[in-house]
């Protein structure tokens, strides 16, 4: 069956026939593609078209696709049972390596999304400070759980939905939202709600307006703002954790949060997510404490295998520097085909992250952001994949590079790059 077959019965039974907003292209235009296979930094759709992929399923792939350890790991563990719905040995594991790995981490709670530990985040942050405000930034995106769906990035952004449809406005009025970066901003929120203001989260390093950097000290101020008023910080570090370094932001900006949200990588690419932090503030969640929170499938057998996997190998071999080498390859590269081309744009970078920004100006926050071209990425999106390079079919989103991307594939995909942009 190929692509359009598979769009055309997907349309009959899925809402927009994805089951994730961004993939129906809406934003790039052209036809959705539907992928078949991935090996190493390769994917394959249904077409039997091949591409150097930097999309990395959104990120949870840093060891590229079908790593053998991975695999085996769980077929391995398939073959014993798919979920128990009690403890099993493998969620031990993986907890006690996030708990090593990650700074401020001394306890956590696996659940099966970046969504389910942003929620479950904020719950334990209003249920251990007694307060109710939420305050995040403009552009970040948290997840689809009401509190954060509020002025949100990634396919919010892409598509101008209004935060807030579905959601009353007794619980959008709980949420302050400020600029990103902007310390003047959230000193304002602070003098007007901080006495009941539960906590502020905050992507360390922005991945859904794009990639955006924190401008020098600005995590250090939320984190004396927060303890000087008795709220929780939160970092999201669903996209940065462990792919920044092997604590991910946090322990790369030297920040260590109250409460840390994990995905992504946390689950190699199987849907996990987490959330923990201090031992004293873990102790609040049920059955230790009154906060509840619960999962059918949370610590799921082999979604805790690849995990566990994935982990090992970052631990074990450290592939950063590697990561940023590739990334700088790759950015690098690509701001030459386009400054040649005379393209006005800008590429944001942060480790193995990067975003091309289709404008003239630096960006720094959500309304920068938004000064891209967004006609012209989505021309330039549909040119890549013409020649065979994937990446995210949203202009306010991250690029990525993995430990399968050699250096050959870096310039494999700069020379593909090159002639799409001849097209441009």
């Amino acid at each position: 069956m190929n692509n359009r077959k598979l769009m055309e019965e997907a349309l009959e039974v899925l809402p927009g026939g994805v089951n994730s907003p961004v993939r129906a292209f809406k934003a790039v235009g052209g036809s959705p593609i539907a992928l078949v296979k991935g090996r190493g930094c390769r994917v394959w759709d249904a077409d039997g078209n091949e591409y150097i992929d930097f999309l990395a399923s959104w990120g949870p792939l840093i060891l590229g696709h079908a790593h053998p350890k991975v695999v085996k790991a769980v077929r391995d563990e398939v073959e014993k049972g798919l979920s128990f719905g009690l403890t099993n040995p493998h969620e031990v594991r993986l907890a006690h390596l996030v708990v090593e790995m990650v700074p401020s981490v001394e306890k956590v709670r696996f659940v099966n999304s970046g969504t389910e530990a942003t929620m479950s985040a904020v719950r334990l942050a209003r249920g251990v400070t007694g307060k109710r405000y939420v305050l995040k930034f403009d552009g970040c995106y948290h997840g689809h759980y009401d509190s954060l769906l509020v002025s949100a990035g990634s396919g919010v952004a892409t598509f101008g939905i209004p935060g807030t449809p579905g959601i009353p406005e007794e619980i959008a009025e709980l949420t302050l939202v400020v600029p990103f970066n902007d310390e003047g901003a959230v000193k304002e929120a602070f003098e007007r709600y901080g006495e009941d203001i539960a906590c502020v989260i905050v992507e360390p390093v922005a991945g859904n307006m794009g990639v955006v950097p924190p401008k020098e000290g600005f995590l250090k101020f939320l984190r004396e703002i927060t303890q000087k008023n008795g709220s929780l910080l939160i970092f999201d570090e669903v996209i940065t954790g462990f792919r920044l370094s092997k604590g991910g932001a946090q322990e790369l900006f030297g920040i260590e949060p109250d409460i840390t949200c994990l995905g992504k990588i946390l689950g190699g690419g199987m849907p996990v997510g987490a959330y923990g932090g201090r031992r004293e503030i873990m102790s609040q969640v049920a059955p230790e404490g009154p906060v509840y929170q619960a999962g059918t499938l949370s610590g799921n057998p082999v979604a805790m295998v690849c995990g566990v996997e994935t982990l090992k190998e970052l631990r074990d071999k450290e592939p950063y520097p590697q990561l940023e080498a590739r990334m700088k390859q790759l950015s690098e590269g690509v701001g030459k085909i386009l400054g040649d081309k005379g393209i006005p744009h800008r590429i944001n970078v942060v480790g193995s992250m990067m975003t091309v920004f289709f404008t003239d100006r630096e960006v720094f926050d959500f309304e920068s952001a938004k000064s891209s071209d967004t006609e012209l990425f989505g021309r330039f999106f549909r040119k890549l994949l013409e020649k065979g390079v994937l990446i995210p079919p949203s202009q306010f989103e991250a690029w990525f590079v993995g430990t399968a991307h050699e250096e050959k594939h870096i310039e494999e995909a700069l020379e593909r790059i090159s002639e799409a942009v001849k097209d441009l």
